[in-house]
Order: C-alpha cells, then structure tokens, then sequence
C-alpha cells in the first residue's frame, strides 16, 4: 500500500527521512542477525545429525573427501536456504511511497535483429499506465533484419499520447550492447533512467511500482531491480524449468538481498536507475556481464541497490538446453568479470556486499552435486546411501518452503 508523502518543511521533512532510513537499517540490521542465527542453529544440528553418516563416509573415502561432500551438498545449501526462509519470513511489508510529482524516464531498449519479439514489447509499453512523461528508445544496434521496419511500424501506437515519445536510434553496425546503452544514456533526457530488452512484456502497473520503490528507498540508493518472470515457461520442458528458477532462484534471492540494500544483479532487462549514478560509474562496461559489473561498480561507490517485487516483466527465455547453456555461461562469465574487477568487495565491511561471498561458494555447491549428488542419487535408488542420505534430504524441504 502506497504511503503517501507529507508536506513538510524541506528541513524538516529531510530529517524525518533521514529518521526514517536509519530505523530502517536498524530493523535490516536486526532482521540478519536473527536470520544468521537461525541458519546457524539449523547448520549446527545438521552436522550433530550427520556425524555417523560422516564417519561411515570417511572410513570409505578420505575424512576430508567426505567433509568435502556433505558441506557442499547438505550443510552449505541447508545454512543457505535456512537464512533465506528466515529472512522471508522476517521481511516487512514492501514499503512505496508515492511522489508528489512523477518523475519524467528516459527507457532504453537495446535490439538487436529482434523483428520477431520488438513489437509486442512496444506495444506493452504503450499500454502502460505511468502518469509521468516517457521518453522510450530503440537502440538498434545495427540489426540485419526487420527491426527497425517494426519500430517505425509501431509508431502510431503512441501518436496520440502527449507525454510518450518513440525515438529510434540507429548505427550502421554492431557495437555490442554495452556501447548502445551507452550511447542511449548520452541521450537520456531525464533524471531516471529504465532499461528494459528487447523481448521483455511489461505489467502495466510495473513502472509505477519501481518509481514508488526508489522513492521509498534511502537517499543513496542507485538502482532498483523489477522483477522478471518467464513469459514463455510453456515453450518446453526447458522454459518450465526456468520458471521455478525464476521464482526461487532469482526472485526470492533477490528480495532477500533487497531487505539488506544489497542486490546484486539489477539486471539490463528489468531496472531503474540513478542516471547520475549511471554517469559517476562510467556506465555500462564493455563486458558479457554489463549489468553485473555496473551493480557491484555501484555497490562499491557506496551506493545501495534494491528490488521491487511487485514490478513485473516478463522474459522470453531459452527454449533449448543449448540456449540454455549459453545463458548461464554468460551469466557465470559476467560473474567472474565482476569478481576480477571488484575484489575488494570481498572485504568491504558492509553488509550489503555480503552476499558476495556466496557466489564463491556456488563453485563448490555446483562440484559436490555434479559428482557427488547425482550419483549419491543413483546409488540411493539401488539402496546404498554413501553419498545421498536421510540429511541430504533435509535440504529439500527448506527449498521448497
């Protein structure tokens, strides 16, 4: 529910924010707190529970070897989900505060040969109900194909909205999307700044869900990420997949980091930003991992990143398992280009950037459940239970929770 601003004296009213925002990040403070401390009640009793299975896995394998296997496929992950529902649980209501004015956007679309799919996200724009101005542009980044003929085609949907602005901004030939984006924030006329892909549906409701969210958030937040669902989950077993990814993979994650300022990922198909912010980080780098990278550049200029779980955007993801693969691959990528740039994240006495270290332990989540797990599986269908067992199993529950 949107609260509605006061009016108040400019001091005034900027001290009870600054108040405000600093209650806040008591509560976050208080909320990890009793979060870590319930995983760590959980992990604790997970490895009291364990410890026969544990020697009878050493005395076949190696004492490390077997460590090895069950903190990365029942005690790291359950520690893991345990915070994770913690934190769920704890979180307050989704705070929105709706401004006096609606600040004009600037959306930056960046296509390249998207004929099949560039249309129907033009025609979800045009059908939103911001009341603020937008100014909306296709950077078409030297596509082969119709896209530039579907822009101009959808035009008309627009023609008669006063504050709505189509432009399509063309190059001669592919510069990658880094290049494009940044083209397009040289272009920006506006303060805030929305990026959006090209095959993204949007809720009609999502950009006023995002602006009320930022408006909301501490003075010092830069981004905040919507939240984007798979809008083809029934193309194949492949998209259905990713649809449960989506919901407890990336979107609960994702307001889980939101409660503590720190999301890591506000991605390029979904985001709202600062474009100040924007200018100060020298905007998107030329890497795979553009938006990555440009969220922990934030991050580690000291801002605050958020999310906004209630502004939907729908994603066509890959069809295929080779789709698949390479999208993951480019996200493990972007992820290591992160890594080597902001290392000192690391070591950032924050607790927002925290959530770092977690993506260093998903290598060895990924090694114990690749040659552990699965087999541990098959041996457990034929009733030997060396490497998946009765704990293993307690894992599953809290994911699915």
């Amino acid at each position: 529910m949107a609260e509605t601003t006061m009016q108040l004296a400019p001091g005034l009213q900027s001290d009870r924010s600054r108040e405000r925002h600093d209650r806040r990040d008591r509560q976050a403070v208080a909320r990890f707190v009793v979060s870590m401390a319930l995983a760590l009640a959980w992990m604790v009793f997970s490895i009291w529970l364990s410890l026969p299975w544990l020697s009878d896995l050493g005395n076949l394998s190696h004492p490390l070897a077997a460590l090895f296997v069950l903190a990365f496929i029942a005690y790291v992950p359950g520690f893991m989900n345990a915070f994770l529902m913690a934190s769920l649980v704890l979180r307050p209501d989704p705070l929105r505060r709706t401004p006096e004015h609606w600040p004009a956007l600037s959306i930056l679309i960046a296509a390249y040969n998207e004929e099949a799919l560039i249309a129907e996200t033009l025609r979800s724009l045009a059908a939103l109900d911001y009341p603020g101005k937008l100014q909306i542009m296709v950077l078409d980044d030297g596509s082969t194909d119709g896209t530039a003929a579907e822009v101009r085609a959808s035009e008309g949907l627009f023609a008669g909205a006063a504050n709505r602005e189509l432009v399509l901004v063309g190059a001669a030939q592919n510069r990658g999307k880094a290049r494009v984006l940044n083209h397009g924030l040289e272009l920006a006329a506006h303060d805030l700044v929305v990026t959006i892909d090209a095959d993204t549906l949007l809720e009609k409701g999502c950009l006023v869900s995002l602006v009320e969210h930022l408006h909301a958030s501490p003075p010092e937040t830069a981004a905040i990420a919507g939240a984007v669902l798979v809008g083809n989950h029934g193309d194949s077993w492949v998209t259905r997949a990713q649809q449960w990814d989506y919901f407890h993979g990336i979107a609960a994650v994702k307001r889980m980091q939101g409660m503590y300022n720190g999301t890591l990922v506000a991605q390029g198909a979904f985001s709202i930003y600062r474009k100040r912010a924007l200018v100060e980080a020298g905007g998107w780098p030329d890497m795979v991992g553009e938006d990555i990278v440009l969220t922990w550049s934030l991050l580690r200029m000291g801002y605050k990143t958020g999310h906004a779980e209630d502004a939907v955007a729908w994603t066509h993801a890959p069809a295929t398992f080779r789709g698949l693969a390479n999208q993951r691959k480019r996200w493990a990528r972007g992820m290591i280009e992160a890594l080597a740039l902001h290392k000192g994240l690391l070591v950032a006495p924050r607790l927002r950037t925290m959530f770092i270290w977690w993506n260093l332990l998903f290598v060895s989540i990924d090694l114990a459940f690749t040659f552990a797990f699965i087999p541990g599986l098959i041996l457990a269908c034929l009733g030997v239970f060396w490497l998946a067992g009765p704990i293993t199993l307690l894992v599953l529950p809290l994911a699915a929770l």
